[in-house]
């Protein structure tokens, strides 16, 4: 069963390597983290106040009642397809955490399908659950990294996955680690996205300000930016929150 907190676009892609193209999410449902360290506060439907990332209503099943659910890959289609404007748009398949239905048959046809059709894939993942690269296919696939940091309170073993960083990064060439930063922990941040990166082949590495409102994003960007020039890596803004605050479905 594939469950989908949402189908939305067309819009542009907010961050990361593809950042301004148009594109349409598609974004399913549970992850394998809960990231509280990130400290976005919300509710869920049954009054419990919690702390997460900003698409906390896709990684915590207690929304689960709110997703929709699909028992094959033509369902799914057919609703992706309702979004899709005449021209090529990038299909970004997000979530909560996406990987976790890649051994799914239909998730596997889902996929396929839109790549034999031409149109450019984007998994965004935090590349912790191992998966299985064996269909020529799938290196057509762009694996969109943000690993998490220490900064979202989950466990080194749990959040980095060193092998399964490196069969993506060795399957397409132009998947590339994304990492969330805020002022508060910037030298921390680069000790760990160091270590992590000596342990993996060379890929493009961006950096992104959290927050999940303009203001957040404002107030962390200089210091990243900062780090990127220091450091060489490359920087991300997070258009979709600066424009639209973190609106749903924009």
């Amino acid at each position: 069963m594939l469950e989908v907190n949402e189908i939305f676009g067309v819009t542009i892609q907010g961050e990361g390597k593809l950042v301004g193209n148009p594109s349409v999410f598609v974004r399913f449902g549970n992850c394998n983290m809960s990231c509280s360290g990130f400290g976005v506060e919300y509710e869920t439907p049954s009054g419990i106040k919690k702390f997460s990332c900003d698409s906390y209503y896709a990684s915590d099943s207690a929304f689960k009642e709110q997703w929709s659910k699909y028992s094959s890959s033509k369902q799914l289609i057919c609703e992706v397809d309702k979004y899709l404007p005449s021209y090529k748009v990038d299909i970004v398949i997000t979530g909560g955490e996406p990987l976790i239905y890649w051994k799914d048959e239909e998730f596997q046809k889902f996929l396929h399908h839109y790549v034999n059709m031409g149109y450019k894939i984007t998994i965004e993942t935090n590349a912790s659950i191992t998966i299985a690269l064996n269909d020529t296919w799938h290196k057509e696939i762009l694996f969109s990294m943000s690993v998490k940091l220490s900064n979202s309170n989950e466990s080194l073993a749990k959040r980095v996955n060193i092998p399964n960083i490196t069969n993506i990064i060795n399957l397409n060439s132009q998947s590339y680690l994304k990492f969330v930063v805020s002022n508060s922990c910037i030298d921390t941040a680069l000790s760990e996205i160091e270590d992590i990166v000596e342990q993996i082949p060379p890929c493009d590495v961006y950096l992104m300000p959290m927050g999940d409102t303009a203001k957040q994003i404002d107030e962390n960007s200089l210091g990243v930016i900062e780090l990127c020039i220091k450091k060489g890596f490359k920087y991300s803004d997070r258009l979709h929150i600066r424009v639209w605050n973190n609106k749903r479905g924009v």
